[in-house]
């Protein structure tokens, strides 16, 4: 059951991101009545986030573009990690940062903008290094960046509450940043010792005397 759930969101995700992100934005109208500004502007990062996602993600291109670009052909992003950042991570925290945003204060729900920001930046700068498309690049630039900077600006919120956001929005980035490496440091560590084992094993075959030929006469 769980390995038959596993490759089922594996294969669907980004289907089922497209059909949310359009059902959610189909609401809008309304809850535009009766919802504050403030209040709008986090529920727009759910779908928001989730068209991003789409373009991201279709036909498993980010995992390959990390994997293949960023880390040398190595298998650093996993189909497991893609899954467990997506959807526990960005939509929980999108999710999360509505309720906080409706029962305690929008303020408290900012992370949702600092995590598009913090994303955006990161697509950005990826492709200013690389000077290359990424996967993600395009919806940061005309959605993720005008969203985010927007709710930053008209939701009235205390600088202590900009700062809980960006540093959440940040550990979050560098903990995905953290796991990557150690992996990678893992798989290269891997290489080494394959390496290393296999000279052993020819030096060994190279030295091993060979065996005396026994003549008959």
């Amino acid at each position: 059951m769980g390995r038959s759930l596993y490759r089922w969101l594996a294969s669907h995700w980004v289907s089922g991101a497209a059909m949310m992100a359009t059902a959610l934005l189909l609401l809008l109208p309304l809850l535009i009545p009766g919802w504050p500004l403030p209040l709008l502007l986090i529920f727009l990062h759910g779908p928001g986030y989730m068209l991003h996602q789409v373009e991201e993600h279709a036909g498993d291109r980010f995992r390959r573009y990390i994997n293949q670009v960023v880390l040398g052909g190595r298998e650093g992003l996993t189909t497991l990690d893609v899954l467990w950042i997506n959807l526990a991570g960005v939509w929980g925290v999108n999710l999360l940062a509505l309720y906080v945003a409706a029962w305690v204060g929008p303020g408290w729900g900012l992370i949702a903008p600092y995590l598009m920001l913090v994303n955006a930046l990161s697509h950005l700068g990826a492709a200013a290094r690389h000077r290359a498309y990424n996967p993600g690049v395009g919806t940061s630039a005309a959605l993720f960046l005008p969203l985010a900077l927007a709710s930053l600006m008209l939701i009235p919120a205390t600088p202590a509450q900009h700062a809980l956001g960006l540093a959440v929005a940040v550990a979050a980035h560098g903990l995905i940043i953290a796991n990557l490496l150690r992996r990678l440091r893992a798989l290269r560590v891997a290489e080494v010792q394959a390496a290393t084992g296999s000279d052993a094993i020819s030096i060994t075959k190279r030295q091993r005397p060979s065996a005396p030929i026994n003549r008959q006469r």
